[in-house]
């Protein structure tokens, strides 16, 4: 296994910005001296912002690396628009051509090359992110075990790298991309409410697969969704702390 990926401070410049949905953005940074950003899926940059915290100090941001690691200067993140957040108000008006400084990777909620299991990964909103780099990763590596995603959004309108993903678990037998909408619109027929509503069956079936008992969660989204789905996993179905992995971003 490869060692860690060390954080380290870095220009960018903004290649690309466009809107997912009402709240949500889509940016391409690249480095401005055209080195590699060499990265593992799950982990997260911090955003140095033109802007002071309230401590005079400059604001910075962190999100999760929405792109999958290729060897490429660019890399992607998807920004949610906050009442009132300078952060991401600045992010969602920002120019083509806009520089920022960058400082990563960083975290460790990351799958390592060595996982060959099962994985449910279960994400709300942007946090959905980490899980785009993890699934081509694993499918890059000729992984044929269950890949099951389970994203909870409020509707239709909110879902980011839906067709993506469908079109992966069209392609890959292993992959399932499942949604929940916690406001489904009239006639949806799928499933619908919160996510940790959805994981002791989720997980059943898993388990009820080859090697299902080998397998292990990833959880990304708002806190307190991380708790109700960690009680569940942890608390209900006795899974032993290493097989969880929770990743907050608020």
């Amino acid at each position: 296994m490869a060692g860690p990926v060390i954080a380290e401070t870095f220009s960018t410049r903004l290649v690309e910005s466009r809107a997912m949905t009402p709240r949500v953005r889509h940016l391409v940074l690249e480095r401005v001296d055209g080195q590699p950003f060499v990265f593992e899926s799950g982990q997260w940059v911090s955003v140095v912002l033109p802007l002071n915290d309230e401590k005079g100090r400059p604001l910075r941001r962190s999100y999760s690396i929405a792109s999958v690691p290729n060897g490429s200067p660019r890399f992607e993140l998807v920004v949610t628009q906050v009442d009132q957040g300078p952060g991401s108000t600045f992010l969602h008006a920002a120019l083509v051509g806009t520089v920022l400084d960058v400082k990563g990777p960083q975290g460790t909620f990351t799958r390592s090359p060595e996982v060959k299991g099962p994985a449910l990964f279960i994400a709300t909103g942007t946090g959905i992110a980490p899980f785009r780099g993890m699934l081509h990763d694993a499918l890059a590596r000729g992984q044929t075990e269950p890949l099951w995603v389970l994203f909870g959004v409020r509707g239709p309108g909110d879902m980011l790298f839906g067709e993506e993903l469908y079109a992966l678990a069209r392609a890959a037998p292993n992959v399932r991309f499942e949604v929940t909408y916690s406001r489904p619109p009239v006639g949806w027929a799928g499933r619908v409410g919160y996510v940790q509503e959805h994981v002791r069956g989720l997980w059943a079936e898993l388990g009820a697969t080859a090697s299902g008992s080998q397998a292990e969660a990833y959880v990304c989204g708002v806190k307190k969704m991380l708790l109700a789905v960690r009680g569940v996993l942890r608390d209900e179905l006795g899974l032993v702390r290493q097989r969880v992995h929770l990743e907050s971003y608020d």
